[in-house]
């Protein structure tokens, strides 16, 4: 797809009410995170998007102009030396940590965070289910429905026959409604709402970011965010 086309549908979505991680989501690794939010940033202020010169990179720099290697930004904090014009700088293979996250219209479940493992079926089954059990039995008691979106871990047989035989009521795979930001909030808007909470320049480390998620998730996400997205 060429970027042209590209930014039309960033350009389109946006202007429908997407996020930018939602849109960033959609684009399947078409364009990176950090150049979706400058976009729409760029639609907010023009109404379009404008680039300064041709996207891609220079596959040729002959001239000094072209080299800025060392050349330096000096700032108080990483916020000044963004508008001078700084460089962050990201490790090539980044430590991550995958999460999961309930929510309903009073309120969230606990966050449970998977430090090491690839979250199959088997451990969706045992890490995650039980917490959205406990937590939806402890807040509507037997008068609630359980909807999980597409990933594989959800649909496989297992799951399906865990969920029917344990929670009062749940949506199974073959009933799902389609995407919208009503039945959807945590990709509309609740995981935009914990990535801006986080202090990102706390985070040095696997560690500190499982910390910054914890915290993040406890005291940020709104109840009217629930509600109204």
């Amino acid at each position: 797809m060429k970027s042209k086309d590209i930014q039309d549908i960033v350009l389109s979505k946006y202007r429908n009410g997407d996020t930018p991680t939602k849109i960033f989501r959609d684009l399947s690794g078409g364009v990176g995170l950090a150049t979706v939010k400058r976009w729409c940033q760029m639609i907010r202020q023009y109404g379009s998007i404008k680039l300064s010169s041709p996207p891609g990179r220079l596959r040729i720099a002959r001239t000094s102009e072209n080299i800025r290697k060392n050349e330096r930004v000096w700032a108080v904090d990483r916020a000044d030396a963004d508008k001078r014009g700084g460089i962050k700088h990201k490790r090539k293979f980044p430590q991550k940590v995958m999460v999961w996250l309930g929510v309903c219209s009073q309120g969230i479940t606990p966050l449970v965070i998977f430090d090491e493992e690839t979250v199959d079926h088997a451990c969706y089954i045992e890490k995650v289910l039980p917490e959205a059990l406990e937590y939806g039995n402890k807040v509507f008691g037997n008068d609630w429905i359980f909807q999980q979106d597409g990933a594989k871990p959800h649909q496989h047989y297992l799951t399906q026959q865990w969920c029917r035989n344990s929670f009062p009521s749940f949506i199974h795979k073959d009933c799902w409604p389609p995407n919208s930001p009503d039945l959807n909030p945590l990709d509309y808007s609740i995981w935009d709402e914990l990535a801006n909470a986080i202090d990102w320049n706390k985070v040095k480390s696997k560690s500190a970011l499982i910390q910054q998620l914890n915290s993040s998730v406890k005291g940020s996400i709104r109840l009217e965010k629930l509600i109204l997205n």
